[in-house]
């Protein structure tokens, strides 16, 4: 019991903790500079849409107002089988030759779409959007400038999430600031593993057409570069803006289609964890393929812990601590189902354990979905 305790409490230590020192460590000695320069390269930006009535109108005025020469940027959107108003929004705008568009009166799933959109653009860098989050006026200027290095072939922009004053936002943020640290970090050393699906760029001489039934578009494709030769990068500066989920059971659902993506890249690129073909292999298995095994470690952990307590007050501390956690988690639910805002210090006591609490539950449920269901359909 004492070896699988121990082991337990290794394996979750190293994802969360031990791994983000190495990759500090790492950063001191393997830095590998972006050679980056004023460019203006021509651009198309590449948005999916499907019934986004209430958000497109305002993500294309967003894109037409950017600090970017219009004459190097075309805007094509894809309307992906919406029954709303999507479609003539878009061809209003086409009328007036601000976009052009597709449309699919059927609902062929984003990545197919986006495949048919990247058919259809024209220019030399194809830019990811989605419909709802809204860019920073100079976000495509600080994208481009990496492509100046040829050896980058994707480069992502980070997402700012701006309401962090609601339910498990507050958990959410902070869990976003430690993946934006990995990313960097990562991206510091040679390449980051996945990109922002708001705001991400690869060379079109890069881009591998995506399989229909990928779940995520936006890490398929940096691997795919990375894979070729070429690093991903993550850029800071190029910024997008967004707000959190307002639940964690909205938060729940996303990390659930997320994590059951990752499991599909395993098998879809098992050639990502040979350090003789891909160079972001011990990246990979520590930031993405471990924080999988997490959530039942933390069961092993928890149950054999409860069997060595009579051994000394060393393991009556850990699980007393363990208790602790999950108890504060609890509590940031029951605010969240009340309604109750939670402030201050308080707010971190309750919503990071919760976060924590969810990302491992959807873990579990996306192995679930991905193996016995063998499906997890897109959606918003």
């Amino acid at each position: 019991m004492q070896t699988l305790f121990f082991i337990s409490l290794g394996i979750v230590t190293y994802t969360y903790f031990g791994y983000p020192i190495v990759l500090a460590l790492l950063c001191l000695v393997m830095h590998k500079r972006v050679k980056k320069e004023d460019i203006v390269p021509q651009v198309s930006i590449l948005i999916s849409a499907y019934n986004e009535e209430k958000t497109i109108e305002d993500k294309i005025k967003n894109l037409l107002e950017l600090d970017y020469p219009r004459e190097k940027m075309e805007i094509i959107v894809g309307s992906d089988g919406s029954t709303d108003e999507t479609y003539q929004i878009l061809r209003k705008y086409s009328e007036e030759n601000k976009i052009r568009y597709i449309v699919s009166f059927q609902h062929m799933g984003k990545a197919a779409m986006l495949n048919k959109l990247a058919k259809e653009a024209q220019r030399d860098i194809l830019i990811f959007a989605d419909a709802r989050q809204r860019f920073d006026k100079q976000a495509i200027k600080e994208l481009v400038k990496n492509f100046a290095d040829p050896d980058v072939g994707c480069v992502s922009g980070e997402l700012i999430l701006e309401d962090k004053e609601t339910g498990s936002g507050c958990g959410l943020s902070l869990y976003w600031s430690y993946e934006k640290f990995l990313r960097s970090c990562e991206s510091f050393i040679g390449s980051m593993l996945g990109a922002t699906g708001a705001i991400y760029a690869i060379r079109r001489a890069q881009f591998v057409f995506f399989p229909e039934d990928i779940l995520l578009d936006d890490v398929y494709a940096p691997l795919k570069a990375i894979l070729l030769k070429k690093r991903a990068i993550f850029e800071p500066a190029a910024k997008a803006y967004d707000v959190v989920s307002q639940t964690a059971e909205k938060e729940f659902s996303r990390k659930v289609r997320t994590l059951a993506g990752n499991f599909q890249l395993f098998f879809m690129m098992p050639e990502i964890f040979n350090p003789g073909k891909s160079s972001v292999a011990f990246q990979f298995f520590s930031h993405k393929f471990l924080r999988l095994l997490v959530p039942y470690f933390l069961i092993f952990l928890f149950i054999t812990n409860i069997s060595l307590v009579q051994f000394g007050p060393l393991y009556t501390l850990a699980l007393f601590l363990q208790g602790i956690f999950y108890v504060c988690a609890l509590i940031g639910y029951l605010l969240g189902v009340a309604e109750i805002k939670a402030k201050g210090f308080l707010r971190k006591i309750f919503y990071v354990p919760l976060d924590f609490c969810v990302l491992n539950a959807a873990a579990v449920v996306a192995l679930f979905l991905y193996f016995w269901r063998g499906r997890v359909e897109w959606g918003k």
